[in-house]
């Protein structure tokens, strides 16, 4: 770990030598590559390790992201997803505090990529969202800088998405984007040290898709050891059994005209198998359902139901942060004019379908009298699919004992901007500290609270850095930290009536 001069910060790992860029005592490498390029032979194989290298190579721009589609319409607007072209897209990146010119510089222990260092720093792995088909590790949002600037060494990682990382084929391994996930944990256990990050203290933290996957990571043999806490934004546990999760597989190959088999999707452009895998799960989104890549109880990277293996004590030495924001659903709901389209009638019909309680949603409707049949829908969506389970887990780790710490949150700050609120996705520039970017303000508005965001960001490295984000562990009393409205404070048991309707 050393500065070349003007040439930018430079850092050996097992792999090879990397040459970032430098700001303001923040190192960036960007664009490392953490497997093979998942072409030819390896498109629909497990990850390989990455070919070492010669030399030292330059890692000062994002590297190439999944194969994907841009969100359709109006959310391409609210949520940028850039695209980098190439196929080598298992990689991430890497954002370190980084010693100034005449301080204490760790050392390099002679390529093993470890660093001998009186002092390692906190990991955090960033997994994105985007419903398992959209999203990378390039996304501005999601800039290190803050973390890094905090104490924190930040990796963000990018994972193969849609029918090439959660596609269900006879002749190819389940989950292969789990699989790549793990990978990239594999990696940075290998090789953080070599950045001044503590192998012994990584942190996994993603969002929505990428809460999902960390909670199949918490259930799952492949990924154990290799994180010590875990952050769940938005993202429930779930995965589907295996013939189930198949069903998006055979629909996105009927539509191509092909067996569902990987040699045969192989076979097809990629052009024509992401506009086929648009058509198929385009319709729905992750509240109102339709079809969609899953993650898949495979008996070997997920051996079974995440929710009850997590339930049953699997990770329970793990630290837990998970929490939601108020109104997730306004994401899909309002844009789409789903809150005003869906009247009494048509709300109950849809809640049959979810298999929602009647007297559940009674209660419900008594609590919100002034909202919309459509906005009502929206609020059992998101308890149904989001808080309630997250709820249930912590209670259950409460009851079995688990060593690992539980602290809930909950996101109130509401978005002016297409009247949005409390939506999906509207915490990411408040963890991130990035509240600033126009790519974050397309989502927030220009007025966002920076005091809201610099108290969550804290959290978050509170959280990281010592397993205590900063206000009280789970207990009887239900205590959630509310990020906004107004200032952060710890309510208990909120919306209580609600949680209760339930428990039937």
């Amino acid at each position: 770990m050393s500065e070349s001069g003007g040439l930018g910060p430079e850092v050996r790992t097992r792999d090879g030598a990397l040459r970032g860029s430098l700001k303001d005592g923040v190192a960036a490498f960007l664009g490392v590559p953490y497997a093979r390029a998942p072409v030819g032979p390896l498109r629909f194989r497990a990850p390989e390790p990455a070919e070492p290298w010669d030399g030292i190579r330059e890692a000062t721009a994002f590297g190439p992201t999944a194969p994907k589609r841009p969100y359709a319409p109006p959310l391409d607007a609210l949520l940028p997803d850039p695209e980098v072209a190439g196929e080598a897209c298992l990689n991430l990146n890497v954002w370190a505090p980084w010693p100034t010119a005449g301080g204490a510089e760790p050392r390099d222990d002679g390529g093993r990529g470890d660093l001998v260092s009186p002092a390692r720093r906190p990991v955090m792995v960033w997994i994105h969202g985007g419903s398992l088909v959209h999203g990378s590790s390039a996304v501005p949002v999601y800039d290190g800088t803050a973390f890094a600037r905090d104490g924190v060494v930040l990796v963000s990682v990018n994972y193969r998405l849609g029918m090439e990382g959660f596609g269900v084929l006879p002749d190819a391994p389940a989950n292969l984007g789990l699989r790549d996930q793990i990978a990239a944990l594999g990696w940075v256990r290998d090789n953080i040290g070599a950045f001044g990050g503590d192998p012994e203290r990584v942190t996994v933290f993603g969002e929505s898709a990428g809460a999902i996957s960390i909670a199949a990571l918490l259930a799952s043999p492949l990924a154990e050891g290799l994180f010590r806490r875990a952050v769940v934004q938005s993202g429930a546990p779930m995965a589907l059994p295996l013939a189930e999760a198949r069903r998006t597989t055979e629909a996105v190959a009927a539509r191509l005209k092909v067996p569902a088999t990987a040699e045969a999707i192989a076979r097809v452009d990629r052009d024509r198998l992401l506009a086929a895998q648009t058509e198929v799960t385009g319709k729905g989104s992750p509240l109102s359902g339709g079809k969609s890549f899953q993650i898949a109880v495979d008996g070997e990277v997920v051996p079974r139901d995440p929710a009850r293996a997590l339930a049953d004590g699997a990770s329970a030495d793990v630290d837990l942060l998970m929490g939601t924001t108020t109104e997730e659903y306004r994401l899909w709901f309002v844009p789409s004019g789903v809150t005003d389209r869906v009247g009494p009638w048509v709300q109950r019909l849809l809640l049959w379908k979810a298999k929602v309680p009647s007297g559940t949603a009674r209660v419900y409707r008594a609590g919100r009298p002034r909202e919309k049949p459509g906005e009502v829908l929206g609020a059992l969506a998101t308890d149904k699919l989001l808080r309630i389970p997250l709820n249930r887990l912590a209670d259950a780790r409460l009851r079995t004992g688990a060593p690992g710490g539980t602290y809930l949150y909950e996101f109130g700050w509401r978005s002016p901007v297409l009247d949005l609120g409390a939506c999906h996705a509207l915490e990411l520039g408040f963890v991130f500290a990035t509240l600033g970017l126009p790519e974050t303000r397309a989502l927030t508005g220009p007025d966002a609270p920076g005091e809201l965001a610099s108290a969550m960001h804290a959290a978050w490295v509170a959280f990281a850095s010592t397993g205590d984000p900063g206000w009280r562990g789970w207990d009887a009393a239900r205590p959630v930290m509310t990020f906004g409205p107004g200032l952060p404070s710890l309510v208990e048991g909120p919306r209580e009536a609600e949680r209760l309707a339930w428990e039937v």
